[in-house]
């Protein structure tokens, strides 16, 4: 096939890290997130509070991409959480956290910004090339390992990335725990491999 496109998107690029250089080092655990010297770009008030916070906020690097690409300034992605938990689109529950959980947060972003945003727990692969063909983006839940496309993952689902283009044989993707220069921005998906990453719902952001 050719590389006819549907749709092209010209999205800035966050990673869920402060240092989008160093996503894989600190993925494959050659460094410590603490360590990243950025952290405190984050918003978080110690490196420790940092570190927890950003192995969870693959949903909040998207937002922050989407919100800067319809022309909105991105809080820091502390501030963005803290927001998010008081809107029931993260729940605390002992050390861990439950979310990024989609109904409140469309709800949250809507009110917050006035963007068009909607929760779809079933949104199928055929029909992402239409909502980005329309000026939209989605938010996409998918296995972490779509990095490398060609992997088989355990499961679907689990991390969220940001659909930012469509061409006739690629969804290509922003993924904040993408690695540099190979899978961070504009990262192609072969159509025929996306189903075995994604998780067949999203959230859907655009223009308000």
């Amino acid at each position: 096939m050719g590389d006819v496109t549907f749709s092209v998107q010209s999205v800035p690029y966050y990673a869920q890290w402060a240092s989008a250089p160093l996503v894989e080092d600190i993925v494959t655990g050659k460094l410590k997130a603490s360590e990243d010297p950025a952290w405190a770009e984050y918003g978080a008030s110690t490196p420790e509070e940092y570190e927890w916070w950003s192995w969870r906020l693959c949903g909040v690097a998207c937002l922050r991409m989407a919100l800067e690409h319809f022309g909105y300034v991105a809080p820091a992605p502390m501030e963005i959480a803290a927001e998010c938990v008081a809107a029931g689109a993260y729940v605390k529950q002992g050390d861990g956290l439950r979310g990024l959980i989609y109904a409140p947060f469309a709800d949250w972003v809507g009110d917050r910004f006035g963007l068009f945003a909607e929760a779809r727990p079933n949104l199928p692969a055929a029909e992402i090339p239409d909502v980005l063909a329309r000026g939209r983006l989605a938010m996409l839940s998918v296995h972490p390992s779509i990095r490398d496309p060609h992997t088989e993952p355990p499961h679907t689902g689990g991390h969220l990335v940001l659909a930012v283009r469509a061409t006739e044989d690629n969804l290509l993707i922003h993924n904040p725990s993408g690695f540099p220069n190979t899978s961070q921005q504009n990262a192609p998906v072969p159509w025929a491999r996306l189903d075995s990453f994604y998780a067949g719902r999203g959230i859907i952001l655009g223009a308000g």
